[in-house]
């Protein structure tokens, strides 16, 4: 009797360690709707399914305003961990079957596996699961110092249907919201836009520094002072008064000029010389011919006349 007695007591703890390495492993891997430690948990989900939907009520909208909160604004610096209580213990970690998980980390512990993944140099790198560069998106740290993306790590979990780091295979991993990738995008942002501005003062720079100090190449010496020498000719002739009207109306004005003293003259002299004021230039000019030099007597007969005509 004693035999066949400790012979079904271990017949029974064969039983219940087998269901409580099953029910582990069914935890470990995520799939609650099928544990065997509680098999009515789907026809519970079912109930209170069923619950919500007779406890819905319809809404009736009468068009007051409502006042709603608005949301309080956290600091998108500050680093958090995402499941601070550790997971209850299965049946077979209660009997010792399985070992625990570990305690949460404390912040010296995260501090640690921070550091570790910055000599890794992980956040400088993509995402190891989309190969895209962390920029502003969400990032996690795992206590195994591997860093993702937030939502490529819950994709992966949710295609899965485990808890396990996508690099390393390391199980019931905790994560720790981080922002080392953001910070040192910013960080390559501000880079990027200093050594942009710096090279376009540069540029500037040396384009002022060309259009004064002249280049030493023989070719190059001549361009520079041939077009200085535009410069300079194009610069005088602005400073001039080119307003072409105003020319225009002066070579008008001086040509009325020019008519009225021709018509006033013409109006004086205008008529045909007679006999007699013929005779008397001719007398004139004859008495100039005496003198030896002709130059003097055409110049006196040029006077008489113009005196006769004055």
């Amino acid at each position: 009797m004693l035999k066949n007695k400790g012979h079904s007591s271990k017949k029974d703890n064969l039983a219940v360690n087998a269901v409580a390495l099953q029910d582990h492993i069914l935890h470990d891997l995520q799939l609650r709707n099928l544990s065997v430690a509680d098999p009515s948990k789907t026809q519970v989900q079912k109930k209170e399914n069923k619950s919500l939907k007779r406890d819905t009520k319809a809404v009736i909208d009468t068009g007051l305003k409502k006042t709603t909160q608005c949301p309080k604004l956290e600091d998108s610096e500050k680093e958090y961990v995402l499941d601070p209580k550790p997971p209850p213990l299965t049946l077979a970690q209660k009997l010792g079957l399985i070992g625990p998980p570990p305690p949460p980390l404390s912040s010296d512990d995260w501090e640690k596996v921070k550091q570790r993944s910055l000599l890794q140099g992980d956040s400088v790198q993509p995402c190891p699961i989309c190969k895209e560069e962390f920029e502003l998106r969400p990032q996690v740290l795992l206590s195994c110092s591997h860093v993702f993306h937030r939502a490529c790590l819950q994709a992966f979990e949710k295609f899965t249907n485990k808890k396990t780091c996508p690099l390393c295979r390391k199980n019931q991993y905790q994560t720790r919201v981080i922002h080392d990738g953001a910070r040192l995008f910013r960080i390559k942002c501000v880079t990027r836009i200093q050594a942009y501005w710096r090279g376009y003062v540069v540029r500037k720079w040396y384009r002022n520094l060309r259009k004064t100090v002249p280049p030493t190449d023989a070719k190059l010496r001549k361009k520079f002072f041939e077009k200085k020498f535009t410069e300079i000719s194009h610069r005088i002739l602005c400073s001039y008064n080119t307003n072409i009207e105003e020319l225009f109306a002066e070579i008008d004005q001086c040509l009325a000029i020019n008519r009225s003293v021709l018509q006033q003259f013409e109006e004086k002299y205008g008529h045909e010389l007679t006999e007699e004021e013929w005779e008397k230039i001719q007398a004139q000019n004859e008495t100039c011919a005496c003198l030896e030099d002709p130059c003097l007597g055409a110049h006196d007969a040029h006077f008489s006349l113009s005196n006769f005509l004055l």
